[in-house]
């Protein structure tokens, strides 16, 4: 017998071809999570810091509002000041508390990971498929 490429060497070869692959892909898919979860972090950070700035907005709106309220009976000027301030401090608390609200509902925990990995699986589905075809081919012949 020839020590060369016989059936079970060229076996063994694609064998070893195969499982490297599959080492490759899981370590990219991997690398892929470690980075979406560092993002997911950092958004997470980003959407507490807002959160505070809206609590303390709202905090300082609600101050204004019981101070308009205190000097309600002064003088006329006092009370147009003091409203504009209130508005505008609970104006902004809004705003950034609808910026929370949007940033919180996008879905983005390791969104592209599973996305990646949804390809890989249709990708070999559709090798499967197409194994399955060239072996009914090869059993027609």
């Amino acid at each position: 017998m020839s020590s060369g490429s016989g059936p079970a060497e060229r076996v063994i070869l694609a064998a070893r071809r195969l499982l490297g692959n599959l080492l490759d892909t899981g370590e990219t898919r991997l690398r892929l999570a470690v980075i979406e979860l560092q993002e997911e972090r950092a958004r997470l950070f980003s959407l507490l810091l807002l959160s505070g700035i809206a609590l303390l907005l709202f905090a300082f709106g609600i101050g204004m509002l019981m101070l308009l309220i205190i000097v309600a009976f002064w003088q006329d000027h006092r009370l147009l000041a003091i409203g504009i301030a209130a508005g505008v401090m609970i104006l902004s608390g809004m705003l950034v508390a609808l910026r929370v609200r949007s940033i919180s509902r996008e879905p983005s925990l390791l969104r592209s990971t599973l996305a990646r990995f949804s390809e890989d699986k249709e990708l070999l589905d559709q090798t499967r498929i197409d194994h399955t075809r060239v072996g009914e081919r090869h059993e027609e012949s």
